[in-house]
């Protein structure tokens, strides 16, 4: 991997994590970890300093994941855009994004840093197919995959809990030819 920067705007950087950042991530980000970035993720709502810094540089050991954080225009990590369970053979790979700070969220870095993630899977890495899943109660985020040319494959009904109640998890993906024709259109 000899990309570092992949994008700019009004400030935001988008760049492979390193090493180095495994602390900041887990200062910037997990202490505490935002209750509804949890929620929207999956994922439990406390982790240890180990966990995280732990989880982290063994991500930058894989060659199947391409880990890119979100960087404000302070320097902070604000968030990450990761390309993982990449299949070389089938051209195909898992898409996951998450904005740690609300503050952030609403002004349009989302759907930035899923486009540009997104292109980089096709032009950098020649996917085939990028995919993800998104749970119902997230419609914000949808929306975001939609306008980034994500198409509705499926859904699993009532296959996660949010809270107390069911929720549905929906699976999306992207093709090759469609990002051709969605660039070519813009």
């Amino acid at each position: 991997m000899t990309t570092d920067v992949i994008s700019e705007k009004d400030g935001f950087v988008i760049r492979l994590a390193k090493a180095d950042d495994a602390v900041n991530y887990y200062e910037q980000n997990y202490c505490p970890l935002d209750k509804e970035v949890a929620r929207l993720t999956g994922c439990k709502e406390e982790f240890s300093k180990e966990e995280v810094v732990s989880f982290f540089l063994k991500s930058l050991e894989e060659n199947d994941r391409y880990f890119f954080l979100i960087i404000a225009p302070d320097g902070d990590i604000i968030g990450e855009s990761v390309i993982n369970e990449i299949d070389w053979d089938l051209r195909c790979a898992n898409f996951r994004i998450g904005l740690y700070r609300q503050a952030e969220r609403g002004k349009g870095i989302g759907t930035w840093a899923t486009e540009i993630t997104r292109d980089f899977a096709f032009e950098k890495l020649k996917l085939h197919r990028l995919e993800l899943d998104v749970y119902s109660f997230n419609s914000r985020a949808e929306t975001v995959y939609l306008k980034a040319g994500f198409k509705r494959e499926g859904v699993l009904r009532d296959a996660i809990m949010d809270g107390a109640k069911y929720a549905d998890d929906i699976l999306m993906s992207i093709l090759e030819d469609e990002w051709r024709t969605l660039k070519t259109q813009r």
